[in-house]
């Protein structure tokens, strides 16, 4: 399943809110995506009719009700800690989340999806969170790195597409950098005439040079392949939008 999937049921929304005492049941919809098939201690102990709702109306044998919201989730979470296998939990509430106001809090859920085989003995298998009524699967590492490079690619990208209007070729002096105002068409138009000059000259002077590989130097011949790149390497950047006309290539 896509990390990007959620869940959202408008009427159970509608019908009974969402709030700390239902969350669990509200995340064990049947048609929840993100629930396991296997049965939960969750629905064991629904069954028996214990539930944080249940537990801050009526209280346990050893702690009678009404209890507050913080027993009845302390008096669940030993519930489940007396069950074996799969089970969520509902983590607290953080006390503070930057870029998150009390209000945005109070409508942010957090479950954890373990294997739970001993009393302190537990596997976690998922996280997810509940953010206004909708349920996100929590993104994993791997996806987190991705993310993050994806962003670093993107900027990297944005970076080289910007600096590369900055480039000019002068065949006399090579290539310089121009981070001032962009030049006007008709100095564009005197690079590309003085390039196109020096092109026809080096091709000209190779073609009068038509003596055989093994005929020429080491030397003559170490000259003639680092113009030959270097004409490959202008050729390219003589086709191209950024150094023809000036502006990044569409």
């Amino acid at each position: 399943m896509s990390e990007t999937a959620s869940f959202v049921d408008p009427v159970f929304l509608a019908r009974f809110g969402l709030h700390r005492a239902n969350a669990i049941d509200y995340f064990l919809h049947p048609l929840n995506p993100f629930r396991t098939k296997a049965k939960t201690s969750n629905e064991v102990l629904n069954m028996q009719g214990i539930g944080i709702g249940t537990l801050c109306q009526w209280g346990t044998g050893v702690r009678p009700g009404p209890l507050t919201l913080e027993d009845g989730e302390e008096e669940y979470r030993l519930a489940l800690g007396r069950l074996n296998g799969e089970q969520y939990e509902l983590l607290p509430m953080p006390k503070e989340v930057e870029g998150m106001t009390p209000q945005q809090l109070s409508a942010l859920f957090t479950i954890r999806h373990v294997h739970r085989s001993g009393a302190n003995q537990t596997k976690v298998l998922g996280i997810y969170y509940i953010l206004e009524g909708v349920i996100y699967k929590c993104p994993t590492v791997r996806g987190l790195m991705k993310a993050h490079v994806a962003r670093t690619l993107e900027g990297l990208s944005s970076a080289c597409d910007a600096l590369s209007v900055c480039a000019r070729y002068d065949p006399s002096g090579g290539y310089s950098w121009r981070f001032g105002p962009q030049a006007d068409e008709e100095e564009d138009d005197d690079d590309v005439l003085l390039y196109e000059q020096e092109r026809r000259r080096r091709k000209w002077r190779r073609v009068l040079d038509n003596r055989r590989p093994g005929e020429r130097t080491e030397e003559e011949e170490e000259r003639i392949r680092a113009s030959e790149s270097i004409d490959r390497i202008l050729s390219r950047l003589s086709k191209s939008d950024v150094v023809v006309k000036g502006k990044p290539r569409s």
